[in-house]
């Protein structure tokens, strides 16, 4: 595992490098953070798919910046469905596969902010299949979402922010005719699939309104989704 620069054009951008054992090519992930930035707990996600035999980088869609600067940008960008974060992650994409390491089959997942960005990425570029853990849905998904690539998506029943997203996600699909596995979890709040804690009173903050850490007993299920998904639709 290692630190990485990734070319943008305009800049270079920092990343982290999640390598599997033995040897490649292998098929590739971007990982999208969530809106926290790199954290610890973002880099075990790259671990994790390194563990089943992806090459996984996380960028840092923040440039290295402190998240508290940076966040309302990236969510700006989100919502307008373009901007220079859109541009990083093609950017990503573009490096990963052009690796003599990766098999050029790429594809993406996003976590919490990250989920909203893998959906417009999903449809925008040349990735294989897009995972999507508690994403908000683009601006007129029926539009956005129209040539998109497959999609499995994990979502929380008991998150506030999201209600309904998981239904209309699976609704906007089906029409479309995108592969796709959606599922919303009873019970569960949201960030479900990761350990992240936000930092100091955003903590306890977070489990009441997000019901951050409910339902994390149904990572495993949404993991093996996700795998299986992926090796599906990306590993060829």
């Amino acid at each position: 595992m290692t630190d990485v620069e990734i070319p943008t054009g305009s800049r270079d951008l920092p990343g982290y490098l999640a390598v599997p054992e033995g040897e490649g090519p292998w098929p590739g992930v971007v990982v999208l953070f969530e809106a926290l930035g790199p954290t610890a707990d973002m880099r075990a996600q790259a671990d994790r798919f390194a563990a089943h035999g992806y090459l996984a980088v996380l960028p840092d869609l923040y440039g290295g910046a402190p998240w508290l600067r940076c966040v309302t940008k990236a969510m700006r960008d989100m919502r307008a469905g373009r901007g220079a974060t859109y541009d990083a992650i093609e950017a990503t994409r573009a490096w990963l596969a052009g690796r003599d390491d990766c098999t050029g089959d790429i594809g993406v997942c996003g976590f919490c902010m990250g989920g909203g960005f893998a959906l417009v990425a999903a449809a925008r570029y040349d990735f294989r299949a897009a995972a999507v853990n508690y994403g908000m849905l683009p601006r007129r998904p029926e539009e956005a979402l129209r040539d998109a690539c497959p999609i499995v998506a994990g979502y929380g029943a008991a998150d506030p922010t999201l209600r309904g997203t998981a239904r209309k996600l699976e609704r906007v699909l089906t029409d479309a005719g995108v592969p796709h596995d959606v599922k919303e979890y009873p019970g569960t709040g949201h960030g479900f699939l990761t350990d992240t804690e936000p930092p100091g009173p955003l903590g306890p903050v977070s489990k009441i309104v997000f019901g951050m850490g409910r339902g994390r007993e149904n990572a495993p299920d949404a993991w093996s989704r996700l795998f299986a998904f992926f090796d599906d639709h990306v590993r060829k």
